[in-house]
């Protein structure tokens, strides 16, 4: 704007006296420039907040507002969660010795709560849109969801993809207008049955080659938890399993199917589990890494 002012002006302003030619100035490199400005002042320091943190200290360049309790315990203990840092301390213990720790222990915690925070933003992307039109994981591809009020009400039915590259098909027996919540439950009804069809098909799988005998199926939807197994051959699999690919799904099978010999995660444990599946390792990291949508 400024530079369309004086230009605007010089239309209407006699022309101005000619300008004397500078004398040669030196070259670039010769002439000193203004100092440098710190780079570090210009840039704002990350912040992890916990909800409720009461208490705030700086570490590296980030700042941590951290949730702080004390309590009948021996030593300074450290947990980061999707909320953020929790340090536990002893009731003697002062807080200087407390802020050290924390120091201390500063690239540990730095690191926990970046994953954590990229885990909570992976999440938020994995979040569905319950309405006509949205896709949800299954077996670790994409599926379409779609009303169909013609359909039986409630009623599920998978229906082959319409075309290359478009994935498969979920309609589901809802009017139009349906709610968020009924077309959610609508479909979690669904991935539930085909979560019980598919663990028993893996379980039958697994079971002759492991040399044990499970008895009883149930369906868990425990939020931290993918499996369990007892001694008395009763399973319990996390429905969710379901989003994922099937080799980490068979991981998780195998994985409680072994423990049916095994009642531990020792050695001999996961020999068990590598008797069949050998690449249980990359599966079990690939199962760490998986994120499946909240609900």
């Amino acid at each position: 704007m400024r530079r369309l002012l004086q230009l605007t002006l010089d239309l209407f302003d006699p022309p101005a006296p000619p300008v004397p030619p500078a004398a040669p100035s030196a070259p670039a490199e010769a002439r000193p420039g203004p100092p440098a400005e710190a780079l570090a002042p210009l840039i704002a320091p990350v912040r992890f907040a916990h909800p409720r943190a009461n208490r705030e200290l700086a570490l590296a360049e980030a700042r941590i507002a951290y949730a702080f309790r004390r309590g009948q315990r021996r030593t300074i203990g450290f947990s980061v969660g999707p909320d953020g840092l929790v340090v536990s301390a002893p009731r003697w213990t002062p807080l200087p010795e407390v802020e050290a720790a924390l120091r201390e222990k500063s690239g540990w915690i730095l690191r926990k709560l970046g994953e954590a925070h990229e885990r909570q933003q992976k999440l938020a992307m994995a979040r569905i849109a319950w309405c006509d039109g949205a896709t949800l994981p299954y077996l670790g591809e994409p599926l379409l969801l779609a009303l169909a009020p013609r359909q039986a009400s409630g009623a599920g039915t998978l229906a082959q993809a319409g075309g290359p590259g478009l994935p498969p098909t979920l309609q589901i027996g809802l009017p139009s207008g349906a709610a968020p919540e009924q077309i959610r439950d609508a479909a979690q009804a669904w991935l539930m049955r085909q979560a019980r069809r598919l663990f028993t098909e893996r379980l039958d799988h697994f079971a002759p080659q492991l040399g044990v005998q499970w008895r009883k199926l149930s369906l868990s939807n425990a939020g931290t938890r993918w499996g369990s197994a007892r001694s008395d051959g009763s399973i319990r699999l996390n429905w969710r399993l379901v989003h994922l690919r099937l080799p980490v799904i068979d991981y998780v099978v195998a994985h409680e199917l072994a423990h049916l010999r095994v009642m531990d995660h020792s050695p001999r444990f996961w020999d068990a589990v590598g008797s069949v599946m050998p690449d249980y390792a990359e599966r079990r990291g690939q199962l760490r890494e998986a994120v499946v949508p909240p609900w």
